[in-house]
């Protein structure tokens, strides 16, 4: 599958995803992950940037983002990069590429495919066996989202919000969501669309968004979207 002229859009959400070179481990210790925490908010306030939903990795991680502009996206990335591949490379003694060339990413339709997307995120340590339950993981926003432990990086999307009217209810709902497990079909389609950079959304989706870039947008090839091997 070709790659996308990856865009994106103001106030338009956006999975993205980061992995280290060559699928090697980014993050080592406790202390990795809490400072790459920190760079992810000071540049997300920075910069404007909602982050909704993310999880941390040892090789890679996922952020679900609303961006201010159209470069907020990659912004922030660069901001993150600035600041945390020389902690790394300073904290144990390394040099050279850290990521495995630049972010991926694509937008989504809100009211499709948002709440599955915060599901696929914060499920990530799941999936691939490091835990049995989303919240036995420390590095992921769903304890934030769905247990209402403090968060200062998480800024709650309205659809999360529309789930319910008090806190409480809004987590239980939220935490309802998680026990029906997201279809094969979806999770293939969550990774080809970040890998190609496809919209992520219906048909008319689709065609608002090739009338504000001006161009054609969705697979290039019909039929089964590509596993790219992202959890």
């Amino acid at each position: 599958m070709p790659r996308k002229r990856r865009f994106y859009l103001p106030g338009v959400p956006v999975h993205v995803f980061q992995r280290g070179y060559n699928r090697q481990p980014v993050f080592f210790e406790d202390e990795d992950y809490l400072a790459y925490l920190r760079f992810l908010k000071a540049s997300a306030d920075a910069l404007d940037c909602l982050v909704h939903a993310y999880v941390l990795m040892t090789n890679h991680v996922h952020l679900l983002v609303t961006p201010k502009t159209a470069d907020s996206i990659s912004l922030l990335f660069q901001s993150i990069g600035r600041h945390f591949v020389p902690y790394i490379n300073k904290t144990y003694q390394r040099r050279g590429s850290l990521w495995e060339g630049r972010h991926k990413g694509n937008i989504l339709e809100s009211e499709d495919y948002f709440l599955i997307c915060m599901r696929y995120i914060e499920m990530n340590p799941v999936r691939v066996a490091m835990v049995e339950h989303p919240a036995q993981y420390r590095w992921s926003s769903y304890a934030a989202n769905a247990l209402g432990v403090d968060n200062a990086i998480v800024r709650p999307h309205e659809l999360y919000l529309a789930l319910d009217k008090t806190p409480e209810t809004r987590q239980a709902a939220y935490r309802a969501l998680f026990e029906t497990a997201i279809h094969a079909g979806e999770l293939d389609l969550i990774r080809a669309s970040l890998h190609s950079g496809t919209p992520l959304g219906n048909e008319h989706f689709k065609r608002q968004i090739e009338s504000v870039v001006g161009s054609r947008v969705g697979f290039s090839k019909r039929g089964r979207p590509l596993n790219s091997k992202v959890h």
